[in-house]
């Protein structure tokens, strides 16, 4: 309902240390370690990192959040610090995880702030445990649209381990930073998030790790782009506050998806981030912050009740949406043909 964004500059001062990047702990839960840092006192705020990442992503921010809230950030399952088995790394599996170490560590309800992959693990989330979710915060989400950068798209196909394994050849890494830092100065937009991108491939130091990270994207990626999408059940978020954080320069997920999901998600904010790619809480940690705050400060958890919920199935999807546009109506139609939950 608040469409009209406050543009900033795209490049803001980096946030003043207000305590200590908080160490990572473990639990064992279903037999495999799961990493995550916790910090601070009050409502409970899990921070959901984005594919190939880490809790260390939100590294500048957990001190600042946890003044006020308890802050969860896990390393997923195959990311990290925590366990990469062979196993299933689907958006639905992360969602399941997710619910088990929140439990382990006795919070029965939280605000979710899902970054990328995140943000379609925090919509898995919310559909599949909407008594446990009391807001969404959905940066850059994955899980919209089908558009996603071709990179991605690329590594989904045979053979992606070993082009991963190749960028780490020696010689290698000097040619990709060479041509990283030629895109920047063209002021591509690609150019504004490749140096996080590739902070992702070195993150992947060996073939287990490697292997994950594959698993984890074709489950949501193919050569035609994402294949999974939440569109068709975002009618189901009437009454669950959600804000919507976006870089105009996403090139990893266009912004469109943001004004997609904002017409999907019955009374949801939107903000964007000018200047900004995939990370717009690296761009401007100190505005994310502050948005964060206000959001979870003036808005009330969401009340999930049964009756509720079985009202808005029986009434929702796009024929029973009169306020949508025709563009909104047909991707809402194309979307319930990807959707596979």
């Amino acid at each position: 309902m608040f469409d009209v964004p406050v543009l900033r500059p795209a490049r803001a001062a980096r946030l003043r240390p207000v305590g200590p990047e908080p160490a990572l702990q473990y639990r064992v839960v279903h037999g495999y370690r799961r990493a995550f840092r916790m910090a601070g006192q009050g409502p409970a705020l899990v921070l959901i990192h984005g594919i190939g990442d880490s809790s260390a992503t939100w590294a500048e921010l957990i001190p600042g959040l946890a003044r006020t809230h308890t802050v969860v950030a896990p390393d997923l399952l195959g990311h990290g610090a925590s366990d990469k088995p062979r196993a299933d790394y689907s958006v639905a599996a992360y969602a399941n995880g997710l619910r088990d170490l929140l439990t382990t560590l006795g919070i029965e309800s939280a605000t979710l702030v899902g970054h990328s992959l995140g943000g379609g693990v925090a919509m898995q989330f919310a559909y599949q445990f909407p008594e446990r979710t009391e807001r969404l915060v959905l940066v850059s989400a994955g899980g919209v649209g089908r558009e996603v950068t071709p990179a991605l798209r690329l590594v989904s196909l045979p053979g992606a381990h070993l082009a991963l394994s190749a960028l780490r050849l020696p010689g290698m890494r000097l040619q990709v930073g060479m041509a990283i830092r030629l895109m920047k100065l063209l002021d591509t937009d690609l150019g504004q998030d490749a140096p996080d991108l590739l902070h992702l491939v070195d993150a992947l130091p060996d073939d287990t790790a490697r292997n994950a990270f594959i698993r984890t994207l074709r489950a949501v990626v193919d050569w035609r782009g994402q294949v999974v999408t939440m569109l068709d059940r975002c009618y189901l978020t009437a009454g669950m506050p959600t804000l919507l954080l976006w870089g105009d320069r996403d090139s990893v997920v266009p912004v469109r998806h943001a004004h997609g999901a904002h017409e999907a998600m019955p009374g949801s904010r939107l903000e964007i981030f000018e200047g900004a790619g995939h990370f717009p809480f690296h761009t401007d940690p100190a505005r994310f912050l502050a948005l964060v705050e206000e959001f979870t400060r003036t808005t009330a958890p969401a009340d999930w009740s049964r009756d509720h919920w079985r009202r808005l199935l029986c009434e929702g999807g796009p024929e029973g949406r009169p306020g949508l546009s025709e563009e909104a109506v047909r991707d809402l139609r194309e979307a319930s043909r990807r959707s596979a939950t």
